[in-house]
Parts: structure tokens; sequence; C-alpha cells
């Protein structure tokens, strides 16, 4: 006879099996109206630095997607336009994310443009195929210019967090909180490590709405007191956690931030030292919420990232925090003909300790131009830990 042993093993193969026939069966043959239904591919969660203690970070800012091969390029050369579309958008996104092997993909904004497509969720499905495609974990936030077609904010944001690979939420749960796309995201430390269930990068996303009136006269979105409160506790606990995980005190673990509309403050960089080019003129909302004070408060955001202005590229320096525009993404977004369309990436990196890796030492970051080259410039530091005493 069989030991038990035997037959309980043999009995755990079956049950898998049988568990997986089910799923299969769902996956492939469960239909909903006559239409397949499509369960939602999860990237490997949680998002953690790699074994060389590197996690990088593409930004994509301003596709401005429409309705594919029929949505025509703006601010191009003559002699680009006879053939160049939204697919010129699709294949520098699937260049970008095989040149530089993100480990992460933020999209800050006007992902699609609402007036150019009858249909924004095949809009959205056809603007990010390469990103799902290629199985990267991603995110967005929306601009003001996504929820001008088919589908609310709420909407676009719920689909999104429905889509393969996306890491996208509409907002905390239990929270009251003002606008869609409110979320944060925890980055692990390098397997193996003593850090590998502790974050030690946190991501912050942000909605800086769209369109509103303000005593009579129409201006951009801003963020609001409620999002700023609700930032302010989310970096709180990130402290608190990380703190708890050591045995003396620590530096808060750096966080990136991410939203779509610039604040009022970015303006000033204009007379100050940037890394790359000012060429518009900073369009954000006539009203200040505080974001800067806000960001400053909590201490432990290095960077933000931001979008909405096309033509600028650059990063300057607020008050220890830095600012960085991705420079239009998308073909069918505005620009300046000649001027290449580009993408920005964000490396983090962990610090090397005796035996193991430490906590992230430094975040750098630099663009690449679809040019034929596809040229990498302005490389820069954006924040480097202080060495421990």
């Amino acid at each position: 006879m069989e030991s038990n042993r035997t037959v309980n093993w043999k009995h755990s193969i079956l049950y898998l099996a049988f568990i997986y026939a089910i799923l299969y069966f769902l996956h492939t043959n469960l239909l909903l109206d006559g239409h397949p239904i499509h369960i939602k591919k999860w990237p490997h969660l949680p998002l953690r630095f790699r074994h060389d203690g590197t996690f990088k970070i593409l930004q994509v800012a301003d596709m401005h997607f429409g309705a594919g091969l029929i949505t025509r390029c703006r601010d191009v050369l003559p002699s680009q336009f006879p053939y160049c579309s939204d697919l010129n958008t699709t294949r520098f996104l699937k260049t970008m994310i095989q040149l530089e092997n993100p480990d992460f993909v933020a999209f800050t904004g006007d992902n699609i443009f609402g007036p150019s497509t009858s249909d924004a969720a095949e809009s959205l499905l056809k603007a990010f195929s390469p990103v799902m495609e290629s199985g990267v974990p991603w995110a967005a936030i929306l601009g003001n210019h996504d929820q001008e077609s088919t589908m609310t904010r709420q909407e676009l944001m719920y689909f999104l967090s429905l889509m393969d690979y996306s890491l996208s939420l509409t907002n905390p749960p239990s929270e009251d909180i003002d606008g869609f796309g409110n979320y944060d995201l925890s980055v692990y430390g390098a397997p193996g490590s003593h850090l590998a269930n502790t974050s030690v990068l946190n991501l912050f996303f942000l909605d800086s709405g769209d369109r509103e009136t303000v005593e009579g006269v129409r201006t951009y979105g801003w963020i609001k007191e409620s999002q700023l409160h609700w930032l302010c506790s989310v970096s709180q606990g990130h402290q608190g956690q990380n703190q708890a995980a050591e045995t003396r005190p620590v530096d808060p673990a750096p966080a990136l931030a991410f939203f779509h509309i610039p604040i009022p403050e970015v303006r000033h960089l204009y007379y100050q030292k940037i890394v790359g080019q000012f060429r518009e003129g900073v369009a954000c909302s006539m009203v200040n919420s505080g974001v800067l004070n806000t960001l400053v408060s909590i201490k432990d955001v290095k960077a933000v990232f931001i979008g909405h202005d096309h033509n600028n590229d650059f990063c300057g320096n607020l008050e220890g925090i830095w600012f960085c525009y991705g420079g239009g993404f998308g073909y069918h977004g505005y620009g300046r003909a000649g001027l290449p369309r580009r993408g920005r990436v964000i490396l983090a990196e962990l610090g090397k300790g005796d035996k193991d890796w430490t906590g992230v030492e430094r975040i750098t970051t630099w663009k690449r131009l679809d040019d034929e080259n596809l040229s990498k410039i302005d490389e820069q530091v954006l924040w480097e830990s202080l060495p421990t005493r």
C-alpha cells in the first residue's frame, strides 16, 4: 500500500492541476456578450531594486495619443509629415523601453488627446500597448486633455488601473480626497539584502487637475489641500516604518513625486541655473496652493517630475527639491519643427556596505532624444545621500 505521504502528494498535484485548468479555461473560453473576458496581467511585485543595486524609471510626458494611424503629427518638418502619425509615438515608446530597459514606466499626463479620439478606451489601449506588451510595471496620472473625449477623469483612472501590468490607482481606499489618481508606490531593497522587505524609495502620484474657474477667470487646475494632507500622512507613515526597521536614527527614505501641471514657483527657474532648456512660458494655475512648502516640510521628496509644457525639458532646483520636465514625448502634441521628441530616464542606485546593499545613495537623470542616434543628453545628479558618521 502507498504511504499517506505519497497519497497526499499526489492529491496536491491533482488539486493544483485542477485549479490551473479552471484558470486557463476562464482566461481563454469565458465569454461576455460574445467577447472573451480578459484577466488582468500583473507584474512581479513588490517593486524592488535589482541585484546590482539599481532601479530605473522611464518618464513619458504628454504622449497626446489620438486614434492611431489616422492621427497626424504636429510641428514636425515638412519632410516628416507625409508619413508621421501616432505610430511614431508608439515606435518611440517601444524603442525607449528596449534601449533603457526600465524597471518601471511613469506616464505623467496628457496620455491621450481627447479631442482627437471618439473612443477614449480604444485610444488608451493603443497608447499603452508598447508598455503592456513589454511586461514592465507602469503607472499613470492624468493631464488636462485626457478627459476631453468619452470618459470622465474617474472613469479614465479606473480603466487605467485595470490595464495589464498597471499599478495605477483611482485613489487611496477610504480617503476623502480631491481629484482622481492620487496614490503612492513603494520600491523595496535588493533581493537578499537586509532591506529586502523595507521600502527604500517611495513614489508619489498626484492629480493636478485640468481646468477651473476662479472668480470668473479660467485657469489650470492645481493640487488641493486634501491631497497635500494625504501626502503628508503617507510620507509620515513611510518615515515611521523606516525608522522602525533600523536600530538607530535614520534619514527618511528618499521619495520622488509625479504630477502633470507645474506649480507657479517653476517660473522662478527662468532666472536660475538649470540643466536643459527653458523654451516656453510655464503654463500653471493662478492659484498657489502651497505644494512647494508642503514638499519642503515633509523632507523626503528629492525631485518632482512634471509635463504639460512640451518644449521645456529642464531640471531646476527650488528650495532643495529638483523640478524636472519630461519634455514632449508624443508626436500629436505640439512642439517645434526640428526639435526631437524626448523622454526622461531616472536612475536610483543603492549604496554598498561592507557586506550588503544599504539605502539609496544616488539619484541621477538624463534624457533621450528621438533622433537618429537616440542621443543621451543632460545627465546630472539630482540627489546624493550624506555619508554617515
